[in-house]
């Protein structure tokens, strides 16, 4: 969970490719978020949640969770989550991705036009995943909002890992390069639009990114896999067959929904807390147990 707080300022602005921007955050506080970082190595799925409050409402300096609960409705902030792509210590900023289709949702459009200079308030960091160094193989897996997660997380693979990566984006201008190892097979899966543009055979139970990991090469040994996107296609699909029809164990496999076709990031919580709400023993076993709490969605951030 992301329960601390902190305050950064954008630097500048990138624009990586038709659907991406990157923002560059930093300022005087960066000593402060890398000190909740604690001591390296950190995770590769390290991730903030954007606090975007209501026109005429200011979030003053020091804030936490608790303190904005306390706020009447009318003036809550509203959450986006996003992972973090890069930590650069040297020059003080953390690098954060955007996905972003025109006007739709809140932070896309938010970022592809905010100043330098601006401040930026979040929750976090939190993390929950690391690649283990000592894995037979890899494999990871993923659409666009979880390719920040994936690149840092094959850029801390260890010069001698083998793997599989998979990744599914609208089209060739959206491959954002990241460096893998020799070892490592970095496939890129072209939807033909963006994942909130195309239609259902091109999506959820259809999305590429299914076929394009079932049919691969399965390597000997047990891999240590990370597959995280919508919702629908990770966990109602990959999961099953990497945990079920491949045998991997729970331990060896960070399976998550980072987002779900035609739901806002709120309405995404209330699907997982639907999908609770049909398991038993409430142990978070299960499918919702799995899913990361607070991750946004592609069309409605």
């Amino acid at each position: 969970m992301a329960n601390g707080s902190n305050t950064l300022t954008v630097v500048r602005r990138e624009q990586l490719s038709p659907h991406f921007v990157r923002l560059y955050l930093g300022g005087d506080r960066f000593d402060d978020f890398l000190s909740a970082l604690g001591d390296q190595p950190w995770d590769t799925d390290l991730y903030i949640k954007l606090l975007f409050a209501p026109p005429g409402v200011s979030i003053p300096d020091e804030f936490d969770r608790r303190m904005l609960r306390t706020l009447p409705p009318e003036q809550q902030p509203v959450l986006r989550t996003y992972t973090i792509r890069r930590v650069d210590v040297e020059n003080k900023e953390i690098q954060v991705d955007f996905v972003v289709h025109g006007d739709e949702g809140i932070a896309g459009p938010w970022a592809a036009t905010v100043e330098p200079g601006t401040v930026v308030r979040f929750l976090g960091p939190g993390s929950g995943y690391r690649p283990k160094s000592d894995a037979p193989w890899h494999l990871i897996a993923g659409d666009e909002a979880g390719l920040p997660a994936i690149s840092a997380a094959v850029e801390a693979l260890p010069a001698t890992a083998i793997g599989k990566v998979f990744v599914e984006v609208a089209g060739p201008d959206d491959e954002i390069a990241f460096d893998a190892p020799a070892g490592v097979e970095v496939t890129w899966i072209h939807r033909g639009g963006g994942a909130g543009e195309v239609g259902d055979d091109l999506a959820g139970d259809n999305a590429p990114l299914i076929a394009a990991v079932r049919d691969a090469e399965w390597l000997d040994g047990e891999p240590h896999v990370f597959i995280h996107g919508e919702a629908q296609a990770v966990m109602h699909n990959l999961r099953a067959y990497v945990r079920k029809e491949r045998g991997v164990s729970a331990g060896n496999a960070s399976i998550s929904g980072y987002w779900r076709r035609g739901r806002t990031e709120e309405g995404f919580r209330e699907w997982k807390a639907e999908l609770r709400d049909t398991e038993e023993g409430g142990s978070g076993g299960g499918i919702a147990g799995k899913i990361r709490r607070g991750v946004a969605s592609v069309t409605g951030r």
